[in-house]
């Protein structure tokens, strides 16, 4: 059982109850993912405290027991009386939270959901392989590359296509950058018509668990040149993906095939980093991470390159580490 095995865990670690507040941390643990705050107390007998507008929710899909979360200070009350010793809070708490609910308790953080989360179960993979086909068969139904609109258009569209197909909503803003634009990483669309290149970066859910894929459609033959360098690293970052190795050596892998090719000013972000019930989670494939890549991790390996003014490329796939690593998308790599 998971909450045994957690459970297990922070006795190990010395902690004798955890304090769960993020949405996918309460949904990892008790299958409910809440709409509005709920708090898990995580101890000997688990206990999520959900408000009237997730009780009936969360009773029926919530494997933890359900009571109503009145007020902070009831909460509070409830804790003084039951908690003993530190109470152990996630590191992703933020101040105002703390100030609120934990000013009164010895508290120590850590990240002990979020490693647990970081090696995916069979029903996850399950579940992520969902998310992917739903992405990669509504990109097939739009064909950006012969669509005529703009980049908001073509975005509602594939989102419209991901909702059809399943897709409660969308894990993050759908990315679709034309023309010189492309050279944003990050860039939102616009109503501007599309131009070459055309980047376009997507995902859906499935029962929670996303899926992240990017794609570069490009006709120049400068813009091809890149393009080939993008995927000669990844595919050499691929070929070194196995249970054991450092996160890190994943980046400086793709990094030092873009670095020969004279671009490494021009890589602006990290290779790569973890998808689950959140798009962006353990572990990073970042040169600062000192991660060791586990069976059961589920990863993407996205290398971009990035001209100022001009155009930028990135190539996104997602991999299952198994015994090597096992490439989950599918879509052709060039359009």
């Amino acid at each position: 059982m998971k909450i045994e095995e957690i459970i297990e865990k922070m006795l190990q670690a010395g902690l004798g109850s955890l304090f769960v507040i993020k949405p996918e941390n309460i949904a990892y643990i008790t299958g409910f993912k809440p709409s509005s705050p709920s708090i898990l107390i995580m101890k000997d007998e688990p206990l999520l405290f959900s408000t009237k507008l997730d009780m009936e929710t969360a009773k029926t899909v919530s494997c933890v027991h359900v009571e109503e979360f009145k007020s902070i200070e009831e909460l509070k009350k409830s804790l003084k009386e039951t908690l003993k010793g530190k109470m152990s809070i996630e590191n992703s708490m933020t101040v105002g939270t703390y100030k609120k609910i934990c000013g009164d308790f010895k508290t120590t953080p850590t990240d002990i959901i979020e490693r647990f989360r970081a090696s995916k179960s069979k029903s996850e993979i399950i579940k992520i392989k969902e998310a992917i086909r739903i992405a990669e068969e509504s990109f097939k139904k739009i064909d950006p590359s012969n669509f005529s609109g703009s980049e908001d258009e073509l975005a509602a569209e594939l989102e419209y296509e991901m909702r059809k197909a399943g897709s409660v909503q969308t894990p993050f803003e759908t990315i679709v950058a034309s023309g010189t634009r492309s050279s944003h990483p990050h860039a939102s669309s616009t109503f501007e018509k599309l131009k070459n290149p055309l980047v376009i970066d997507w995902g859906a859910y499935c029962q929670n668990y996303a899926s992240d894929i990017t794609r570069s459609i490009v006709k120049e033959k400068k813009e091809e040149e890149i393009l080939s360098i993008l995927l000669d690293a990844q595919k050499e970052a691929i070929k070194v993906i196995k249970p054991g190795i450092k996160a890190s050596y994943v980046d400086k892998v793709a990094r030092s095939v873009i670095e020969e090719y004279g671009y490494a000013d021009h890589f602006l972000h990290s290779t790569g980093h973890g998808v689950g019930l959140e798009v962006h989670e353990k572990p990073s494939l970042s040169v600062k991470s000192d991660e060791k890549l586990e069976k059961g991790m589920v990863v993407t390996v996205e290398p971009g390159i990035y001209l100022e003014g001009r155009f930028g490329l990135r190539v996104e796939d997602m991999i299952l580490i198994k015994n090597r690593a096992k490439i989950l998308t599918a879509l052709p790599q060039k359009y």
